[in-house]
């Protein structure tokens, strides 16, 4: 049976595996099918194909930062998954392209303040360790440890430090936005990890019902930070909806434990998600 996991991050975001690395090391962890979902950008995609191994499928996409009820209420953070969608299409490739922005401009104003409160760590170091990657947390966290404020990236994210203090609102889009818009270039779409509530609040499960309509494909039930309680009640949120189910690892390299191919899905979904996408198709070393 084919191992597909298709949740990762290389160094095109916020992970610490290049993505010409990164596909071989899919091989090296068993992998049949790889999703590269950097957060923001499609940066990876050319590097990631070009050191495709034979017989290797990769699955280019993007994980993008979204918000449910943002006029309604007090806003939530959803991320979604998007696949196979054309990069080209010009009103998803702007709002990608600004996001981008948007988490430089906050990024920068988090280094200032933590630069304010006697940080020793400075904005240009910051950028050479995103190195070219959209800047995030991750890169401020790695900042924080090389210059021995902190242990490690987990303590970089306490609420002392990135986690609260010295975090910055980021712009995210709408989430029923951000679904028209990966329609509108031929993409597919899968909420990443939904009820991973140790990540703060998320929706009620009669919210999926109104992200289906709206063309959701697909949950992410098998993630390494939903419980086996969580993992059973998106399930029966997804068969009653009729959504797909995917497993990933979310993998992040160094910045977190867990492995390639640590969740995977079925690959009868995964043959599902490819013949709903219209914007691209995997490729296959």
């Amino acid at each position: 049976m084919e191992r597909i996991d298709l949740h990762t991050h290389s160094t095109a975001s916020d992970g610490t595996v290049r993505p010409e690395q990164l596909v071989v090391d899919a091989v090296a962890a068993g992998l049949d099918v790889i999703g590269l979902t950097d957060h923001d950008t499609t940066a990876g995609w050319r590097p990631a194909l070009d050191a495709l191994p034979p017989g290797l499928t990769l699955v280019t996409g993007a994980e993008l930062s979204c918000l449910w009820n943002p006029e309604r209420g007090w806003p939530i953070s959803l991320h979604l998954l998007a696949y196979l969608f054309d990069a080209t299409e010009p009103a998803f490739a702007a709002e990608r392209a600004m996001l981008r922005a948007s988490r430089l401009t906050r990024a920068e104003e988090m280094v200032g303040m933590l630069v304010a409160d006697g940080a020793p760590i400075t904005w240009e170091g910051v950028l050479a360790i995103a190195d070219g990657a959209p800047v995030g947390r991750p890169h401020i966290a790695q900042a924080l440890v090389a210059a021995g404020v902190v242990r490690d990236v987990p303590e970089a994210f306490a609420s002392e430090w990135l986690g609260a203090r010295y975090r910055v609102p980021k712009r995210d889009i709408e989430v029923l936005e951000a679904l028209r818009l990966v329609r509108g270039a031929g993409g597919v779409t899968v909420l990443a990890h939904p009820k991973a509530s140790k990540r703060g609040r998320v929706i009620d499960d009669s919210v999926y019902a109104e992200l289906a309509a709206a063309g959701l494909n697909g949950v992410e039930v098998d993630h390494p930070d939903h419980e086996p309680a969580e993992r059973a009640s998106l399930a029966g949120i997804a068969a009653d909806l009729g959504l797909l189910t995917t497993g990933s690892s979310d993998f992040h390299g160094t910045n977190k434990t867990v492995r390639l191919g640590e969740n995977t899905t079925r690959p009868e979904v995964y043959e599902e998600l490819v013949a709903k996408a219209t914007g691209a198709v995997p490729v296959t070393g």
